[in-house]
C-alpha cells in the first residue's frame, strides 16, 4: 500500500509540471472505485491547476473553486503519460492537460478520486487526521503527550492516522528499529526521552524514503514512471531471518492488528 512517502514522491514529480495548466477533460473509464467516481469530473473542463498539496495519503488538486481529493488505495499510482498512449486494463481514469495526460492505475480499485468544493480540511475523510509527522509539529514532546495512558503498541500507535497521519505498516517498523523501540513496548509506558528519539527516527525514515523515490513492492511508480528503490535500504521490515544490519542479531516477525511486524530482538528492547 502506498505510504506517505510514496504520496509525498508522487505529489512532487506531477505538482510543477500541472501548476497553472488548465484541464481539457477528464475520462473515466471505470468509475467503481472504492467510492464511485463522481460525474461532476466530468464538467472540470477550463479549470486550471493552483497546486498539488497532501495531507497524510490524500493528494489535494486545488483548482480553484474546489479541489480533487485523491488517494491511491493499495495498489494505486499516478502517472504523467503523452496523450494518445493507449490505456491499460487497470487505467481507470485520465486527466487530459493536452500536451500530457494524468493516469490513475489501480488494479485493486481502492482507490478514490473525489471533489469537494469546501475547503479540503473540513471533509470528512480529512478533518479528523492525525499531526503530520514532516511538520514541526510533531516532536517528541507532541509524540509524549498523546501517548499518555495508552495502552495500545507503540507500532499501533504510530500508525493510527487518528495520532499520526501516514506512517504505515513499512515505516513504522523501519523508525522503530532506527530508535531501538520494541513495536510491542505499550505507548503510554515511553519516557520523554524515548518518545524524543522515536519522533527524530521517524522523520529521518521517511525522508530517506522520499529521497529513494518511495518504495515499490508491486504496482508503485512515482508521476515519472519510475519505481522507488527504498526497499534496497530497509534495516528489518520484510527480512525475516536474516541479520540485523546493525547488530547481525536475527531478524523477527510478529503479527501486530493483522499486520507483520520486523523487528530485531536485540537491537529493540
Amino acid at each position: 500500500m502506498p505510504e506517505l512517502p510514496e504520496v509525498e514522491v508522487t505529489r512532487r514529480s506531477i505538482a510543477r509540471r500541472l501548476a497553472g495548466r488548465p484541464i481539457a477533460g477528464v475520462v473515466v473509464r471505470e468509475p467503481r472505485l472504492r467510492w464511485r467516481v463522481p460525474a461532476v469530473l466530468g464538467a472540470l473542463a477550463g479549470r486550471a491547476v493552483r497546486a498539488v498539496r497532501r495531507r497524510g495519503k490524500y493528494l489535494l488538486i486545488d483548482c480553484g473553486d474546489g479541489h480533487l481529493i485523491v488517494h491511491l488505495g493499495m495498489s494505486g499510482s499516478l502517472s504523467l503519460v503523452p496523450p494518445g498512449t493507449p490505456p491499460g486494463r487497470h487505467d481507470h481514469l485520465d486527466i487530459d492537460f493536452g500536451d500530457r495526460v494524468l493516469r490513475l492505475r489501480d488494479p485493486r480499485r481502492f482507490g478514490a478520486v473525489l471533489w469537494t468544493a469546501r475547503p479540503p480540511a473540513a471533509h470528512r475523510l480529512i478533518r479528523g487526521l492525525g499531526v503530520e509527522p514532516l511538520s514541526r509539529a510533531f516532536c517528541g514532546e507532541r509524540l509524549h503527550a498523546m501517548t499518555r495512558s495508552v495502552r495500545a503498541s507503540i507500532k499501533q500507535c504510530l500508525m493510527d492516522a487518528r495520532r499520526v497521519v501516514g506512517v504505515g505498516n513499512i515505516y513504522a517498523s523501519e523508525s522503530l528499529h532506527l530508535a531501538g523501540v520494541h513495536p510491542r513496548t505499550p505507548a503510554g509506558r515511553l519516557s520523554a526521552a524515548r518518545c524524543a528519539r522515536l519522533a527524530q527516527a521517524v522523520k529521518r525514515t521517511l525522508r530517506a524514503a522520499i529521497r529513494a523515490g518511495g518504495s515499490s513492492l508491486r504496482d508503485f511508480v512515482g508521476g515519472d514512471g519510475r519505481p522507488g528503490y527504498f526497499q534496497t535500504h530497509w534495516r528489518v521490515y520484510n527480512r525475516e531471518g536474516e541479520p540485523c544490519r546493525r547488530c547481525g542479531a536475527t531478524v523477527r516477525r510478529i503479527v501486530q492488528g493483522q499486520r507483520a511486524t520486523y523487528y530485531c530482538p536485540r537491537c529493540q528492547r
